[in-house]
């Protein structure tokens, strides 16, 4: 185990064991309803294997009777034949994973054996009270062929002594990585130094290793990602242009800039950013606004200022600021 502030790696070298995962589709989805079309996904999962990237999220395995699906794209289900539609047998070294919801995946019947699958890695998200229920997915999974890991979201509302317990438990599941999930773009750099020194004491000899997923609220998920990687973790989330929900996510562009690893490419990402992103901008809406630095200040769920940026009173800041606030006091 690393004392508190040593680091892992210097400015001159790379580390072979960190892995990547491109969460662009999944975590972008949650802004359009996950209604990509085949051609946009195509094109994020070739940016993906000529940059080098580790893992490709291509959405969620959401249960159809919680999720309708005449409200919602065929990437909120990943359908075997939809992710067949544009990977074929994926003969190539990019892993893909989709997520599956602690209480909204019917994981039993929805996720296939892994030699009926495509997929590499199932991801399973749970809050801390459904760890039970992560647990069994855990092993479902895994016993099913699968390589697994796990997002503790909502990490800056978890108990520590709730946490302990939930790691303990983890560190005897088959999960390969436990994500530190900044789901609410609350954390700083501190407190992702002492959360990613926790995760990895909880895991030390397992051989597990710890990941790290930041939202931009406060636009620190790329200076928090480069915190946990410099303390030790070895996974890290990412999105082309920092897309994702809200404020979106730690930008893959930027990621791949400050890495030192010949293997990871920026100018494929570049490249889809030209040509595919920016385009889209025009019809969705994700980065860093006022409305979610302030709900990540008071580490709430951004689902408010998301509510009020869709709204007609979208710029009324100050107003929004009053609302908030008063919520909190």
């Amino acid at each position: 185990m690393m004392e508190k502030n040593e680091s892992k790696g210097t400015w001159l070298t790379y580390r072979p064991d960190i892995k990547i995962q491109d969460c662009t589709i999944r975590d972008g989805g949650l802004i359009n309803d996950h209604c990509f079309d085949p051609s946009f996904v195509k094109a994020i999962y070739e940016t993906d294997i000529e940059a080098g990237v580790s893992y490709m999220e291509i959405g969620y395995k959401a249960s159809k009777q919680i999720f309708m699906p005449d409200k919602f794209g065929k990437w909120k289900y990943c359908d075997e034949n939809s992710i067949r539609e544009v990977v074929g047998e994926n003969k190539t070294p990019l892993k893909l994973c989709a997520m599956a919801d602690a209480g909204r995946t019917d994981y039993h019947e929805d996720i296939l054996p892994k030699k009926d699958s495509v997929l590499d890695l199932i991801r399973v998200a749970c809050y801390i009270h459904q760890i039970p229920v992560a647990l069994d997915m855990i092993k479902d999974a895994h016993d099913k062929g699968y390589e697994v890991t796990l997002q503790l979201m909502a990490i800056s509302v978890v108990k520590e002594i709730e946490l302990m317990e939930a790691l303990d438990l983890i560190a005897k599941s088959p999960v390969t990585a436990v994500f530190i999930v900044d789901s609410f773009g609350a954390l700083y750099s501190e407190q992702v130094r002492y959360l990613v020194n926790i995760y990895l004491k909880a895991l030390e000899g397992t051989g597990k290793e710890v990941g790290m997923h930041a939202h931009n609220n406060q636009q620190l998920a790329y200076a928090n990602t480069i915190e946990a990687l410099i303390l030790g973790a070895s996974r890290v989330d990412a999105t082309i242009n920092g897309m994702g929900r809200g404020a979106g996510n730690c930008p893959l562009e930027n990621l791949i800039s400050f890495l030192k690893n010949p293997n990871f490419k920026l100018r494929p990402v570049l490249k889809c950013i030209q040509e595919h992103i920016i385009p889209l901008e025009k019809e969705i809406e994700w980065g860093p606004k006022i409305p979610y630095m302030l709900t990540g200040m008071l580490n709430m769920h951004p689902k408010e200022a998301i509510k009020m940026r869709a709204g007609p009173n979208r710029n009324d800041i100050v107003s929004f600021y009053d609302q908030v606030v008063q919520q909190e006091s």
